[in-house]
């Protein structure tokens, strides 16, 4: 092990993981609830809409949650086919207002089956967790409706497509995490926090090789498999908390501009 490579990332972790440094960061959208499925919700909206400016995510969520009067599981619940009239003109880059229509039809049909999106995402808690295939398992059950569209699958990655999954990791870590700073969550309790994994960006991929804990040179699922290992050298019981400081780096580096 690395001592030294490990201080400075405990030190760096020290140093983001508090409340103050998430009023720019979409992690903040969520911390406007108390209600865990509202925090379930609006954090899945701001995870899935991650991309581009951090200012514009969180604005574009922000724009999402009024249009749900600020109140997303009731929301949820209660609204009509009439209701999602007004999300058809919405737009985030490639997320457009079919996509966030069949996201509301979709959170109703879980929600008014389910108290919680963790079972979304381990329903089988008698199965140990592997967050590759909880990530599979959930966007197969996202798809399943026979009213998706192709264009809106592109919006939930999984293990399987290759893809690094960054947003959903960066959404696990939101809700399972659980330590004294409270910027995590740790809402949900069936999933371990040494089964998360880490969500993988071009900042802290870049961070990731200068410090040598990735080598892998195509940015994919096993990209993110191999650096997680490689920090649960430094805390197998909570090797996600580095992404406070690998991620930490890269937001201070370019100004908090782009996530």
């Amino acid at each position: 092990m690395n001592i030294a490579l490990k201080d400075r990332l405990d030190e760096l972790v020290d140093s983001v993981n508090r409340i103050g440094f998430i009023e720019h960061d979409p992690i903040g959208i969520p911390h406007r609830f108390t209600l865990m499925q509202d925090i379930e919700i609006s954090g899945l909206l701001a995870a899935v809409l991650a991309w581009g400016q951090r200012k514009t995510i969180i604005n574009k969520t922000t724009e999402l949650l009024n249009r749900m009067d600020n109140q997303p599981y009731d929301f949820i619940l209660h609204h009509s086919e009439n209701d999602r009239k007004p999300f058809l003109n919405f737009v985030h880059r490639t997320f457009q207002g079919i996509d966030a229509i069949y996201f509301l039809d979709f959170l109703q049909r879980h929600y008014r089956q389910y108290d919680t999106l963790e079972s979304a995402f381990y329903p089988d808690i008698a199965k140990p967790y592997r967050q590759e295939e909880a990530l599979n398992d959930f966007c197969s059950y996202f798809c399943s409706s026979r009213d998706l569209l192709q264009r809106t699958q592109k919006h939930i990655a999984s293990p399987a497509k290759k893809s690094t999954c960054k947003r959903l990791n960066m959404y696990l870590r939101w809700m399972v995490r659980s330590d004294d700073r409270d910027v995590d969550f740790g809402l949900w309790k069936t999933i371990p926090m040494s089964g998360l994994m880490m969500p993988l960006d071009v900042h802290v991929e870049n961070y990731a090789r200068k410090f040598g804990l990735l080598t892998r040179k195509q940015r994919d699922w096993l990209a993110v498999v191999e650096l997680t290992e490689a920090l649960k050298d430094f805390d197998p019981h909570d090797p996600v908390k580095y992404d406070f400081a690998l991620f930490g780096l890269g937001v201070m580096e370019h100004k908090g501009e782009m996530i």
